[in-house]
C-alpha cells in the first residue's frame, strides 16, 4: 500500500491529530481562495442584507467569494473547538430553491465564543477553502473568515434537520466534468454529490445506518445510507467498478470532545443507531461528513475475524500479507498479533509473501538496510504462537530507493516452511541485478533466486521491486513473484471536483504490471507449463487496467475473480470495501482454491490495514 513517503494507505498521507489541528488552526493545511482581505474593502463594497443562501449560491462556488458580507443572520447549529475551529451558521428562513444551502461554516481560528442555539449576526470575508490544497482535486468549503460576530440571543430552537436516507439520495453519483464541476448548477434531485453540496453546512440527521468503515484513530467512522447497495458478506459496501462509487457512504465525526464522551469503537457490520444529528461538513479525508452534535449508539453486528482451513498434505498453500511497516521498534503486541494471524487465521501457509517489511532501524533514516532483526522477531513470534519455524529469503534494497516511509526501506520478503517446501538458492541476486528466465533440465528456472524482476527499469522508480523465488514442493517447481506496486497516493478522490477523477498514479502501476507480465511470458517461453504465482499488494482493483495488463495474453489469471462478488475485498477505504491485494496464477496451475481471510480491514482493532490472502493448489 505504501509508495509515496509517509503514506499508510494507498490513498492519503498519515496525519496526527496534533499536527493536523495545528495546521488547520494556522490555515496551512489547504488553500483559501478569497481575494482581497476585508481591510482592503471599502464600506461601499461590503454586501449588506445578504442571507446564507445568497452567499452559497446554486453552484459549488460562492458568487461573493473574495468579498465582505455584513450582518448575515442565522442560528448556530454546531461549534468545533478543535482542528479547523469555528461554528456553523444556518438561516431559519430558507428560500424556495433546493440547490442553495442555508448553512455555512464560520472559521474563527481560535475557540469560538458562541454556543449552539445562539442567534447571531456575522460579518466576514467569503472564501472557498480547499482542504489539502487546491491541487489535490477535492471540493471546496464555502466559509466566512475573519468574522465579527454579534450574539442577539441564546437558547433558540435549531432549524429542523434535513433527514438523509436512501429515499432522499439520488442514485447517480456526480455530473461529468473533466475540467471541473464547480461552476455547474447543482442538481440535487439527480446527483448525490450535488445533493450533499446543496446541504453543505446545514443541520442534517440520519437514522439507523450500517457501519461500512471501521472507526479510526482520528475519531471517525463511515456509514451507508443505502444498506442494500453492493453489500459485502461482512455487511460493508463493495467498490465494484469505477461507476459504483456508492453514494450512500457518509463519514461520521463527533463535535463532542473525546475527553467528555469517548468516540465509539465500531466495526464493519455494526449499526449506528440513531438519531445522529449535526451540520454537514466536507474535508479531504473522506469528503462529506456529518459533524455530529448528537451521536447515535453503535450496536454490535457480531462480525468476528475469519480463519481459513489448513492445506491438505498434497496441497501447496501460498499466501500474501501486507504487515504495515513492520520493524523492530513496533510493540511486541503487533508482532504477536501478526503471528497469530499467520498461525491461526491463515493456518500456517507453506509460503508467505510479506509486504512492508522495514529495515532493522525502522523509520530512522540512518543508512540501515538489513531487515534481519525484523524477520527474526517475526518468525520467533510465529513459533511462540504455535507455528512452524519459518526460514526467509529476501534482498536488501538500496538505501532510500524503494519508496515508502522515509528511512524504512520497505521490501518484499518470502517466508517458507522448510518442513514442507524447499527453496532453490541461486546466488548473484542483489538490489540492482535482474533475475532472468533460464532453462534448467528443460524446465523454467531463475538465473538468480532470490532475485529481482527488472529492478533497473523506470517502472520501479521510488517503488518496491518484485522479488522472485524458486520453490520445490513434492518434487515440483513453483516460481513465486512477490509484489508491492506503487501506491494510489496522489490520485484525485472519488468526491473530486473533477469527474471522473484522474487516476494519475495508475500509469506507473500499468508499467509495473507490464514488466511482471513480460517476465511471466519469458518463463512460459522457456517452459509452456511453468507454474508461476504472482501475488501481493497490487494497489489496484480486480477490474482495473493494471489487472488487465497483468493478465494480458493469458499469461496470468486473477484468483480474486473465482470468489463471489460479495467476498472480493482486501481493504476498506472511506467506507468502500475493495480489492488491492491479489494472487494471480499461470495457466498451468489449474486446480486451486483461493480465500481472502478477513481479519483486519473491517475492524477498528487491526494488526494491519490489509487482509491477507491464501491460495491452496494441487500440482
Amino acid at each position: 500500500m505504501t509508495a509515496a513517503p509517509t503514506v499508510p494507505s494507498p490513498y492519503r498521507p498519515r496525519r496526527t491529530a496534533a499536527a493536523l489541528g495545528a495546521l488547520l488552526a494556522a490555515g496551512l493545511c489547504g488553500t483559501l481562495l478569497t481575494g482581497p482581505a476585508p481591510a482592503a474593502a471599502s464600506a461601499a463594497s461590503a454586501h449588506e442584507g445578504l442571507r446564507v443562501h445568497d452567499i452559497q449560491g446554486d453552484t459549488r462556488l460562492s458568487p461573493f467569494a473574495g468579498e465582505t458580507v455584513t450582518d448575515v443572520p442565522g442560528i448556530v447549529t454546531g461549534v468545533r473547538g478543535y482542528g479547523s475551529r469555528g461554528f456553523w451558521l444556518q438561516d431559519p428562513e430558507p428560500d424556495d430553491s433546493a440547490a442553495t444551502s442555508e448553512g455555512i461554516f464560520v472559521f474563527t481560528g481560535s475557540a469560538p465564543r458562541v454556543e449552539t442555539g445562539d442567534e447571531v449576526l456575522v460579518t466576514g470575508l467569503v472564501g472557498e477553502y480547499y482542504y489539502g490544497g487546491e491541487d489535490a482535486g477535492g471540493q471546496s468549503v464555502t466559509q466566512l473568515s475573519q468574522p465579527r460576530v454579534t450574539v442577539l440571543s441564546s437558547g433558540n430552537a435549531l432549524p429542523p434537520p434535513v433527514v438523509l436516507d436512501a429515499r432522499s439520495l439520488p442514485r447517480h453519483y456526480a455530473p461529468s466534468g473533466a475540467d471541473g464541476i464547480e461552476h455547474l448548477p447543482l442538481r440535487p434531485e439527480y446527483y448525490a454529490l450535488d445533493r450533499y453540496e446543496s446541504l453543505e453546512g446545514m443541520n442534517v440527521s440520519i437514522g439507523d445506518a450500517p457501519v461500512v468503515g471501521p472507526s479510526t484513530a482520528y475519531y471517525e467512522l463511515w456509514v451507508t445510507l443505502e444498506p442494500h447497495r453492493n453489500r459485502t458478506v461482512g455487511g460493508g459496501t463493495r467498490y465494484a467498478s469505477y461507476d459504483a462509487q456508492n453514494p450512500g457512504r457518509l463519514k461520521i465525526e463527533s463535535l463532542v470532545p473525546v475527553s467528555q464522551v469517548p468516540f465509539p469503537s465500531a466495526d464493519v457490520g455494526d449499526v449506528l443507531t440513531g438519531p445522529t444529528e449535526g451540520p454537514l461538513d466536507y474535508d479531504e479525508f473522506g469528503g462529506y461528513t456529518l459533524a455530529a452534535r448528537q451521536l447515535g449508539e453503535v450496536v454490535d453486528g457480531g462480525r468476528v475475524p475469519e480463519t481459513t482451513r489448513p492445506q491438505a498434505p498434497d496441497e501447496l498453500a501460498v499466501a500474501a500479507y501486507n504487515v504495515e511497516n513492520l520493524h523492530p521498534r513496533n510493540s511486541q503486541d503487533k508482532f504477536d498479533r501478526l503471528a497469530a494471524g499467520v498461525v491461526t487465521s491463515l493456518a500456517a501457509p507453506d509460503i508467505i509473501a510479506l509486504e512492508e517489511i522495514q529495515d532493522d532501524s525502522g523509520p530512522s533514516d540512518d543508512g540501515t538496510v538489513s531487515a534481519e532483526e525484523t524477520l527474526r522477531r517475526f518468525t520467533d513470534a510465529i513459533v511462540a504462537a504455535g507455528g512452524p519455524r519459518y526460514a526467509w529469503r529476501g534482498i536488501d534494497p538500496e538505501d532510500g530507493r524503494d519508496g515508502g516511509q522515509p528511512g524504512g526501506n520497505i521490501r518484499n520478503v518470502f517466508l517458507f516452511n522448510p518442513e514442507r517446501v524447499s527453496f532453490t538458492d541461486r546466488p548473484g541476486g542483489d538490489a540492482t541485478t535482474r533475475t532472468e528466465a533460464v532453462s534448467v533440465d528443460g524446465r523454467a528456472a531463475l538465473s538468480h533466486s532470490p532475485g529481482r524482476v527488472t529492478p533497473e527499469d523506470e517502472a520501479w522508480a521510488d517503488s518496491r521491486k518484485p522479488l522472485a523465488g524458486e520453490f520445490v514442493f513434492r518434487g515440483e517447481t513453483v516460481i513465486v513473484v512477490a509484489n508491492h506496486f506503487a501506491s494510489k497516493g496522489g490520485d484525485q478522490p472519488l468526491h473530486s471536483r473533477y469527474q471522473p477523477p484522474a487516476r494519475v498514479t495508475e500509469e506507473q502501476r500499468v508499467a509495473q504490471a507490464r514488466e511482471v507480465n513480460s517476465f511471466v511470458r519469458e518463463l512460459r517461453r522457456v517452459e509452456r507449463d511453468a507454474r508461476v504465482v504472482v501475488l501481493g499488494d497490487i494497489n489496484d482493483f480486480e477490474f482495473s487496467p493494471v489487472t488487465r495488463t497483468l493478465t494480458a495474453g493469458g499469461a496470468l489469471r486473477s484468483a480474486v475473480l473465482t470468489l463471489p462478488p460479495a467476498e472480493r475485498y482486501t481493504y476498506v477505504f472511506q467506507g468502500n470495501s475493495q480489492v488491492l491485494d491479489q494472487i494471480l496464477v499461470s495457466p498451468a496451475i489449474r486446480r486451486f482454491e483461493y480465500d481472502i481471510v478477513h481479519i483486519n480491514a473491517e475492524f477498528a482493532d487491526q494488526a494491519s490495514d490489509h487482509d491477507p490472502q491464501v491460495l491452496r493448489m494441487r500440482l
